[in-house]
């Protein structure tokens, strides 16, 4: 291909990031068997989800116009299972998202699915179980699509995956989420911090086996060179602040969209963000230093539900002439405000590389808010006056395709029929935490942000902010939410999820699809596999009975 590269002539600034991608003619294969392992990933022994026997997941990589196929096993005893490739736009092929109840059924247990989906956007990502909050127990991996550069670095060190981790079974922390009211119980903590699935935990502080000094993860770098690290926040409920001890990053791209470098010393990842950033190795060649990432105090004087025990994952970064045998001294150097703030960086910061300007005028406008209410008996989340619950046995997508366009009212489908723009103004009424809302199927428009009323403002009108998952803050009281504005251009026909990625506000039905144009889907071919699933689902229902806690997803 012309200048050698897979993409070919394609770069960063002449190229719509939205437009085909490449053809290039390789397909990037995987097979994935999803079973039952206990893992000890701080030393503490637990009852984890693993994919091909591991935790994280094997990393997936490919570039840009490459297919990506993945069969994917459930050996999993008594649960179905699925996998969503994180931020994967999923151009012509919405059968292959992978959510439960909406675009299939579940795996059923002893079953098979292959996914396969065109690496339609470059940059870094995650996979992740969509089955309850599966993905919680272990079940992801990073998903690295290779493309343009349009930043100077060296070395490209790979993925830096954050995930604040729990003690307990999933499925445990999911029943103490969806426990009754009368229950009383308190909202779960997290346990630890890990970041690519390393960190050491004090024994003495659980009851658990448990192994002291399990061993933290080990980065490289050589001084004077510049160093491209992938940061992802995988985790189940908390934002993280990365760090790296006596060193500045320049941040490249938010989520799948290039942008104009800006420097930071800390790096905020609500769940399911990403930021590619670049160092540059200013230490001496003997130098060790600790790369962090906090979780902060637990509420009210932080951001996260923490336990307090190890809410501060390190990993150490070792210099080419460093004694890799000692642990780093190095001092954080990043400040208790910035630890402290529990959104995204300013909008003003970001700027998309390659400049997009959104309809001033989008055809529906419309408010949704998010809200905590009780039903009687039960705390849930509710958005636009509603709460979600997932049926497994008959997914949106393939009644849409049926041309059916009135649903249950818990499948929480908003039909915006064959527009052409939406934009979408969400209130968060809960004073006691963030919410990363996250859109499937597309990179959106993040227009605004602020606490009240909306005033109508946009931020940078001609090239505002894009990308998949945007932190929606707390509200500052009862009478005075916070609010983030977001537009879609609306054209990628399916049905795509919009909620937060908390695992246990999920849990709770923080959850809405977005139904796009319904006429097109009608005319769309489904792949067998999409039934095929559907009936080893229901015959493996017919003699099980799912245990669906949640809300399902």
């Amino acid at each position: 291909m012309p200048q050698g590269c897979p993409w070919g002539s394609a770069t960063v600034n002449n190229t719509d990031p939205y437009s085909a991608p490449p053809e290039t003619g390789m397909t990037r294969f995987y097979d994935f068997t999803i079973s039952h392992a206990v893992i000890k990933p701080d030393g503490v022994e637990k009852n984890g989800v693993v994919i091909n026997g591991a935790f994280p997941g094997p990393t997936i990589e490919a570039n840009w116009g490459d297919w990506i196929q993945v069969t994917v096993h459930n050996a999993l005893e008594n649960e179905g299972t699925s996998l969503h490739w994180h931020g994967m736009r999923q151009l012509a092929t919405p059968w292959f998202d992978g959510v439960p109840s909406v675009q299939q059924c579940p795996i059923a247990p002893g079953s098979t699915f292959t996914y396969r989906f065109k690496a339609d956007t470059y940059g870094t990502s995650w996979y992740h179980a969509h089955y309850s909050a599966q993905y919680s127990g272990g079940a992801l991996g990073p998903l690295i699509i290779y493309g343009p550069k349009h930043a100077d670095y060296d070395n490209d060190v790979g993925p830096v995956l954050l995930t604040d981790h729990y003690h307990q079974d999933y499925i445990k922390v999911v029943e103490q989420v969806m426990a009754p009211i009368s229950a009383k119980l308190p909202p779960p903590l997290s346990n630890n911090n890990l970041i690519n699935g390393k960190m050491n935990y004090p024994c003495s502080s659980t009851k658990n086996v448990c192994t002291p000094n399990a061993g933290v993860s080990k980065f490289s770098f050589q001084s004077g060179k510049k160093h491209r690290l992938r940061l992802i926040n995988g985790g189940a409920e908390g934002i993280q602040k990365f760090s790296i001890d006596n060193h500045q990053m320049t941040v490249i791209a938010n989520d799948f969209v290039p942008i104009q470098p800006y420097t930071a010393n800390v790096i905020t990842l609500g769940v399911g963000q990403r930021a590619d950033v670049v160092v540059e190795a200013t230490g001496k060649p003997t130098d060790a230093v600790w790369m962090r990432s906090n979780l902060g105090k637990a509420f009210p004087a932080g951001c996260n539900l923490v336990d307090g025990v190890s809410p501060e994952a390190v990993a150490a970064i070792y210099y080419e002439k460093a004694d890799q045998t000692a642990i780093p001294t190095t001092q954080s150097s990043a400040s208790p405000a910035e630890i402290a703030f529990c959104g995204s960086d300013a909008l003003t910061k970001t700027t998309p590389y390659y400049p997009i300007t959104p309809d001033a005028h989008p055809t529906t406008t419309k408010d949704i808010d998010i809200e905590l209410k009780s039903n009687g008996t039960h705390n849930l989340w509710y958005m636009d006056g509603s709460t979600f619950r997932a049926d497994y046995n008959d997914p949106v997508l393939l009644e849409a395709k049926l041309g059916n366009t009135s649903f249950p009212p818990t499948w929480n489908v908003h039909n915006f029929g064959s527009d052409k723009t939406v934009r979408l103004v969400v209130y968060n009424h809960f004073t006691l935490g963030s919410h990363p809302m996250h859109l499937h199927g597309h990179d959106v428009f993040v227009l605004a942000e602020g606490f009240g009323k909306w005033d109508g403002s946009v931020v940078n009108p001609s090239n505002p902010q894009r990308r998949d998952v945007q932190l929606l803050q707390a509200a500052k009281d009862d009478n005075t939410p916070a609010y983030i504005v977001i537009q879609i251009e609306m054209d990628n026909p399916g049905v795509w999820p919009f909620h937060c990625h908390i695992a246990w506000h999920m849990s709770g039905g923080l959850y809405i699809n977005v139904l796009e144009r319904p006429a097109d889907i009608t005319n769309a071919n489904i792949p067998g596999v999409i039934a095929q699933t559907c009936r080893d689902w229901a015959t493996w229902t017919g003699g099980h009975t799912p245990d669906q806690i949640d809300a399902g997803l």
